[in-house]
């Protein structure tokens, strides 16, 4: 599948054009309406305080519940914006965004406020793509799960790469905050606080496995892939994961 993202994170609405959905594949709402609301920003002091419901209007490319096969459009409205508290920032580039970058690329007529186009808002049509990719491996047997590995030095329990134990992913990606053991998850989202409040920021590693759901822990690829976690002040520093490779894992 093929994507393109568009509008701005204070536009009046965000969406994404999905080409190559396989036609028939049945596009099932209550399973996108989970993932989109374990996105949904404004229920954890650990994300922005923006509230927004993050509801799909899907525009194109579904009848009657399957997928045509032709470009399918999925819009989310905007709904909790304030412009306001980004006039200061107009021409001062915050560090670890795309505000400069941005600038350049579009010689001053980017829309600014709250990243623009290059807002953490744009992973939310980027989580609805994600759902409609796993009702499409779901079809073919194939199930995604993962997990936060790491954050700010402190790792989850380790599994072993090549046999991961299934269910105790599966149980992971039920949870708020996707770790297998609870004791670290905690000392890891204390570590996220402490971060917020120090105006630091914090790195993390991501851990993604795919494998048939009768697999009995046989992985078909598993990523792990570093991000960051934490908030930006004008000269943020950094506290580093050690555990967290900066590269990719194939297995």
């Amino acid at each position: 599948m093929r994507y393109s993202l568009f509008g701005e994170s204070h536009g009046p609405a965000i969406g994404i054009v999905l080409q190559g959905v396989p036609s028939g594949l049945a596009v099932d709402a209550d399973f996108i309406r989970a993932e989109m609301a374990r996105r949904a920003p404004g229920k954890s002091p650990l994300a922005t305080a923006r509230s927004e419901k993050d509801e799909v209007r899907i525009l194109s490319g579904v009848f009657e519940g399957k997928a045509c096969g032709t470009p399918l459009c999925g819009v989310i409205e905007n709904t909790d914006t304030r412009s306001r508290d980004y006039a200061a920032t107009r021409h001062l580039p915050r560090p670890g965004h795309a505000d400069f970058t941005a600038n350049l690329r579009y010689k001053g007529f980017e829309d600014y406020r709250g990243g623009g186009h290059f807002s953490g808002r744009l992973t939310a049509p980027l989580v609805f793509a994600g759902a409609v990719a796993k009702l499409a491996l779901r079809e073919r047997g194939v199930e995604v799960a993962a997990r936060i590995r790491a954050v700010a030095g402190v790792d989850d329990i380790p599994l072993d790469l090549a046999a991961p134990d299934v269910e105790a992913l599966r149980e992971a990606g039920k949870k708020s905050f996707p770790v297998i053991d609870d004791e670290r998850g905690n000392a890891m989202q204390q570590a996220i606080l402490e971060a917020r409040s120090e105006a630091w920021a914090v790195s993390s590693n991501v851990s993604l496995s795919a494998f048939p759901p009768d697999s009995a822990g046989r992985t078909l690829m598993k990523i792990s892939k570093p991000s960051s976690q934490g908030t930006s002040s004008p000269c943020p520093r950094s506290r580093a994961s050690p555990s967290a490779p900066a590269s990719t894992l194939l297995s």
